[in-house]
Order: C-alpha cells, then sequence, then structure tokens
C-alpha cells in the first residue's frame, strides 16, 4: 500500500496507467467537458469540501476533476470493496486529490476510508449506497449543521434514505441523482444491462446463448439485463414481487415465476432487485449443478453469501469466480457476491455515466444555489435541470430533434380547444 494523510491507494506506480484511462474516458465523456468548461469560469464549489463516497472508476474520475475545476476540494473513497480501479486511485493521488481505496478492500478499511471522507468535514456529500451519509448521521452529528446537502447515486441509497427521512432521521436535503431520467433510464437500463452481462463474462466466459437466464428483480436495471440476455440468445424468466412489473415482464415477452420455481431449471441468476437475500441458500441447494450466480444490486447480500460460506466448502477457480460444493453439486458464484459489473468487469460504459454525473454537477450546483431553502428530506432535481442533460447530450452526439411552433404550445397548456 501507499498512504499519507492525503491518500491511500495500493500502488502509486499504476498512476501513468490510470492517468490513460481517465483521458480515455474523458474522450467519451464530452458531456461532462461542456459543464466542466462552464463551472470552471463560473467556480459554483468555491471554497467549498465535496466529500464523495462513488465507485473508483476511470469515470468518477472525470467527476472529480469537474467538480474541482469547479472551486471545489474533493475527497473520495470507494463505495464498494471490489469496485476500485487501482491505476486510476492512483493517478488521483498523483494529482493531489485525497483518494482512499482499493480493489478488494476490507470491512475495516472500507470505513476506514469513509472515516478519511468525513475528516476533510465535507460541505456536500455524493454517495453510492448512503454508507457516507449514514456515517455521518450516527458518528459525527456536529457536522450535520455545517453540511449544505447531499446528493445519492443508487436505487439502494434512495431507499435507505426515505427510511431515514420517514423516522425524521435525516437532518439535510440530499438530491436523489438516482431518480433523474437521464441516470434511471440510461444508467440503470442501458448501463447495467450492458455492464452485468459483461461482468458476468469475464468472470466465466460460459456461453449465454441457449441458457435459461433468471433475472431476479423487473425495475430498470432488471429491464436492462433481460433485454440484453434475450438478445445473445438466452431463455428469459423474471422473478418479481410486484404486481405491476411482472405483468410488463410477462408481456414483454417473458416467463414469471417464484423464485422457489425459476431455481430448479435456471444456468444463470443475477440479482438486481435492492433487496436481501433474494437468494438463499435453500434456494441454491435447489439449482442444477453447475449454475452460476451473480449480483448487479448494490451490496453483497441479495444472494446469502455468508450462509453459503458458512454451509459449503469453495475454491477459488478464476479471477472473479467461486466454486461452491453444494452437497455434491457444483453452483459458482461471481465476484463474491458483489456488483458483478465492477467487482469484474470496469463498471457501466463513460458514455452512460457522463449523464449520471452530469446529474451529480449540477444537483451539487442546485444545493448551493438554494443553501438554507431546502427541507431535510429527499428531492428531485427539478425537471428543467434533468431535461438540460438531455438536450446537453444530444448536442454532443449531434442529434437534432423538433420545437414545437408557438401554436402547439400554446394548444398543450390551454383546456378551450375541443373536438
Amino acid at each position: 500500500m501507499d498512504k499519507t494523510e492525503n491518500y491511500e491507494v495500493k500502488d502509486l506506480s499504476l498512476a501513468e496507467q490510470g492517468k490513460l484511462n481517465i483521458e480515455f474516458a474523458e474522450a467519451h465523456m464530452p458531456l461532462m467537458a461542456k459543464i466542466k468548461a462552464r463551472v470552471a469560469r463560473e467556480k459554483p464549489f468555491k471554497g467549498l469540501t465535496i466529500g464523495l463516497a462513488l465507485h473508483i472508476t476511470k469515470e468518477t474520475a472525470v467527476l472529480v476533476k469537474t467538480l474541482a475545476a469547479g472551486g471545489a476540494k474533493v475527497a473520495v473513497a470507494s463505495c464498494n470493496p471490489l469496485s476500485t480501479q487501482d491505476d486510476v486511485a492512483a493517478a488521483l493521488a498523483k494529482e493531489g486529490f485525497a483518494v482512499y481505496g482499493y480493489k478488494g478492500e476490507g470491512t475495516d478499511d472500507y470505513y476506514k476510508y469513509i472515516e478519511a471522507v468525513i475528516a476533510h468535514n465535507p460541505d456536500i456529500t455524493i454517495d453510492d449506497g448512503c454508507d457516507l451519509v449514514t456515517a455521518i448521521h450516527t458518528k459525527h452529528k456536529d457536522l450535520l449543521p455545517r453540511i449544505i446537502g447531499g446528493c445519492e447515486e443508487t436505487t439502494t441509497g434512495i431507499i435507505r434514505l426515505h427510511a431515514m427521512a420517514k423516522d425524521n432521521a435525516l437532518k439535510y436535503p440530499v438530491i436523489a441523482v438516482n431518480d433523474n431520467k437521464t441516470k434511471h433510464m440510461l444508467d440503470n437500463y442501458y448501463g447495467t444491462g450492458q455492464s452485468a452481462i459483461d461482468g458476468l463474462l469475464r468472470a466465466s466466459n460460459i456461453l449465454i446463448a441457449g441458457t435459461v437466464f433468471v433475472v431476479c428483480g423487473y425495475g430498470d436495471c432488471g429491464k436492462g439485463v433481460a433485454m440484453r440476455a434475450k438478445g445473445m440468445g438466452a431463455n428469459v424468466v423474471v422473478t418479481e414481487v410486484d404486481a405491476f412489473r411482472a405483468m410488463q415482464a410477462v408481456l414483454d415477452g417473458y416467463r414469471v415465476m417464484p423464485v422457489a420455481d425459476a431455481v430448479k431449471i435456471g444456468d444463470i441468476f443475477l440479482t438486481v432487485t435492492g433487496d436481501k437475500h433474494v437468494l438463499t441458500t435453500e434456494h441454491v441447494k435447489a439449482m442444477k449443478s453447475g449454475a452460476l450466480l451473480a449480483n448487479a444490486g448494490h451490496f453483497d447480500n441479495e444472494v446469502d453469501v455468508g450462509g453459503m460460506n458458512k454451509k459449503w466448502k469453495k475454491r477459488r477457480i478464476r479471477p472473479f469466480l467461486d466454486e461452491y460444493d453444494v452437497d455434491g453439486k457444483k453452483v459458482y458464484l461471481a465476484a463474491e457476491g458483489r456488483l458483478v459489473n465492477l467487482g469484474a468487469a470496469e463498471g457501466h460504459p463513460s458514455e452512460v455515466m457522463a449523464t449520471s454525473f452530469a446529474g451529480q454537477t449540477l444537483a451539487c450546483e442546485y444545493l448551493v444555489k438554494n443553501k438554507g431553502k431546502l427541507g431535510a428530506n429527499v428531492i428531485t432535481l427539478p425537471k428543467e435541470l434533468d431535461n438540460e442533460i438531455a438536450e446537453l447530450q444530444l448536442e454532443v452526439m449531434g442529434v437534432k430533434k423538433d420545437a414545437l411552433t408557438k401554436e402547439q404550445d400554446r394548444y398543450l397548456h390551454s383546456w378551450q380547444e375541443g373536438t
């Protein structure tokens, strides 16, 4: 490990490769370049510290540099033990950023790095999973009065934040960036659909065509995964608890059944629910020999990995694939049950993360502009800012769209005209 008071990373000698990867990401994120140029002129974050708990990837590095261009002091820790790209972390450390994380870090180091970010006394928090917010609210309540607000990146974090708000435990406003249309649709649907399959293939290199591919959860992430799996020739089965989503899956052409039935026929299982113990040890016992399990939900408890480790022996047979001896059957688990798209691959494509991180940047700016005016609740970014992101993305893609005429706009905002 290489470390100072300002960083703790695996190997600083990886910095040059990290720099190249960040440059590659920047080339595929022209939307962020436009926003970076503007905030560099306007300096909306001058004098502020922004603390991040995010996946330390080349795309996150682009966000870090954008916030810094806007005048912020930035400190970032990993939000998942397997998702840090060590070369990127080294490059950020070399550039003078406060960065804490390495791929494969244990639980103790994970929370130590969250604390390291908090030690920088952030004015704004950016979270992916709500661990940073939770740590501040439970262990550092003295910091709460100074914090302007926060932003949350993922569905799991939003669920936790709503629970905090319901219990009157949330003490500063947090913008649900995950709920932006430009994040939820692009990141969850297109991003997870591609990157989860990418991680699954890097972990196992199995043929997906012809398999029974079980997608647990049919939210935006599950829809994206099911679409990609179907496109690769899989026979897709969906499990759901929500009646509308189950109905939608049926109408989209998939078989829908309870998990207890799906485990008997599935070859590949991918959980994307945001809930715990979607696949239990009893489910695993009922699976075929050779079944492959993976998770693309935020935490490693969607599959009961702890129960599996207590019940059965395992061995590491590939860098991101463990084989379990389940009463004589072989069952495989990718990326230790953690986010397979980041544990075994590189996460979402840069083009997707550009829209997500544009949302984070504009959300931070919105918090600054509305300091003291927002209640301690979970807030959605105004529609016009979400639309601004889409407009900018279309612009950098070179795509032109229609605009309403005055007559059409007037018609849509009136009630007098009828049949």
